[in-house]
């Protein structure tokens, strides 16, 4: 069975794990801050980073940082994992469904310019497939209408926009590291951001809202006399995590990086030339994928599903639209190309463990369906 995806580590994470347990000392301490750091400098310091538990404490954190809260609205694209809706709940604001572009499944912005509001307090672009899309654009639209932007980035660690690392410019950016990301710890997820208010928000935040407390875990220390000013959450960042990280950090540009994206070359390479199948039309340039959807069009995405499992190809659906589940909506709102991209959508495997050949057999298999 060829996987759809797969957690990558290798002696080294062990390592880096054991050496911590050998410590004594499993909760969030200095092996978070080293990786908070290293973080930083990787994309370029310009903004410094908080990790936090997952993905989704990240966007929510991120979101009641910046002040949404009950009775606000945030733009979000339909086609994204419901992690991005619950975040936007969980705050007790209100998610707008919005529609994609149909060329690459990213925030459509004229469809997002006809929901705004005066309860419309935030957007938040999601990073589908990696790719980051037209930034200038959404920064363009929210000083327009006076938006804060929470980048939801979990597929594009590693992606660059014309030279400058994701997460190294822009508002609020938030990261994932669980198990299949570019990059992974186990769990986890990370903030990053020039806004100091936003930054100290989180850190007391992902610890309950014990002020200033994440400077003394760093030292190895607890806080005893406290204060709390804020909501806060059991959202912070283990040792055991930020180790695997930590090493994980250090493979990306050497190993994990450049497998990545050998893979999706390769695949766009066999799969150009396949009928009834279309590509995003995304500049690739720049760009670590982490999933590799596609379209199969003429209704036919379920016999090329059945018969790639058949052959032992494992694939995927990213993902069901948001505004069709039952807490969000149900249906009752039309967005018609989120609609059409979610009835052609496949993925198709991509990780480190995947070779070229394994490509070649996938695409093989799509052609002789399609063709």
């Amino acid at each position: 069975m060829i996987r759809l995806s797969k957690s990558f580590v290798g002696q080294a994470e062990i390592d880096a794990v054991t050496a911590v347990l050998g410590r004594g000392f499993l909760g969030m301490g200095e092996e978070v801050g080293r990786f908070e750091e290293e973080l930083s400098t990787y994309l370029g310091g310009a903004n410094q980073v908080v990790c936090v538990n997952t993905g989704t404490a990240a966007l929510h954190l991120a979101l009641q940082a910046i002040g949404i809260g009950p009775g606000d609205e945030v733009l979000v694209p339909s086609l994204t994992y419901v992690a991005s809706f619950q975040a936007i709940s969980a705050t007790g604001a209100v998610p707008v469904a919005c529609d994609v572009r149909e060329q690459d499944g990213l925030l459509d912005l004229d469809d997002a310019r006809r929901r705004v509001t005066t309860r419309t307090k935030a957007v938040m672009p999601v990073h589908y497939a990696s790719f980051p899309g037209d930034i200038q654009g959404i920064y363009g639209f929210a000083k327009e209408f006076g938006l804060r932007v929470v980048e939801d980035a979990a597929h594009a660690f590693g992606c660059r926009v014309e030279g400058s690392y994701v997460g190294n410019f822009g508002d609020v950016v938030c990261f994932s590291f669980d198990g299949i990301k570019n990059i992974t710890s186990g769990e986890g997820g990370a903030v990053s951001s020039s806004d100091e208010v936003v930054l100290e928000r989180i850190r007391d935040a992902r610890l309950l809202g014990v002020t200033r407390d994440s400077e003394r875990r760093y030292r190895g220390e607890r806080s005893w006399d406290f204060d709390v000013t804020h909501q806060g959450w059991r959202y912070h960042m283990s040792d055991v995590m930020a180790a695997i990280g930590r090493v994980q950090l250090k493979r990306f540009e050497s190993e994990l990086a450049p497998k990545r994206i050998s893979l999706a070359k390769r695949y766009r390479l066999q799969l150009q030339s396949v009928q009834g199948l279309r590509l995003f039309s995304n500049d690739v340039a720049g760009v670590v994928p982490h999933i590799l959807p596609v379209r199969i069009l003429g209704g036919r995405r379920d016999e090329v599903r059945m018969a790639l499992e058949a052959a032992g190809v494992q694939t995927g659906i990213h993902y069901k639209p948001n505004h069709l589940l039952t807490r969000f909506g149900a249906g009752k709102q039309r967005l018609p190309v989120t609609e059409k991209l979610y009835s052609e959508l496949l993925t198709l495997p991509l990780h480190p463990q995947i070779e070229l050949a394994d490509c070649e057999h996938v695409a093989a298999v799509m052609s002789s369906v399609l063709n």
